[in-house]
């Protein structure tokens, strides 16, 4: 893929869920310009290589592999190039100790994974929607 064309980062190590989130922004014609990261690691990385393009929202899982997502999104929002990339938390946690903690590192929502695939995809197409086509960030 082309990291100049990133729209949406996608941080999330399950691949069912990585499908079908990619299945839902496809169905909004916003799949064209995503880049998954399936660990923490790999998504800190991005974000400190200087020549990454910033995109214009990241969905984070928080169970990640290697660092998991509060690191990265506390990392994410500690950095002058990217503390203002909205961050929609992504996750099967509904936990109030976790969802706290990433609304004070700086998360711009927080959405807890539906079990029902279509409540899913719905959930994801609309986040897509709104972030990268309605939202108007600072330039």
């Amino acid at each position: 893929m082309d990291r100049n064309g990133v729209e949406i980062l996608l941080v999330e190590d399950n691949p069912t869920d990585a499908e079908l989130t990619l299945r839902a922004l496809k169905q909004r014609n916003l799949a064209n310009q995503v880049l998954i990261c399936r660990d923490g690691a790999e998504a800190v990385e991005f974000f400190e290589n200087s020549a990454s393009p910033i995109p214009k929202v990241v969905l984070l899982d928080l169970k990640l592999p290697k660092v998991d997502g509060l690191e990265v999104l506390r990392r994410l929002k500690g950095q002058a190039r990217t503390k203002s990339v909205p961050v929609v938390i992504l996750t099967s946690s509904g936990e109030e100790p976790d969802i706290h903690k990433a609304y004070e590192l700086g998360a711009n929502s927080y959405i807890v994974k539906p079990v029902d695939f279509e409540a899913f995809a719905r959930a994801v197409s609309d986040v897509g929607l709104y972030w990268v086509l309605l939202n108007h960030p600072p330039q």
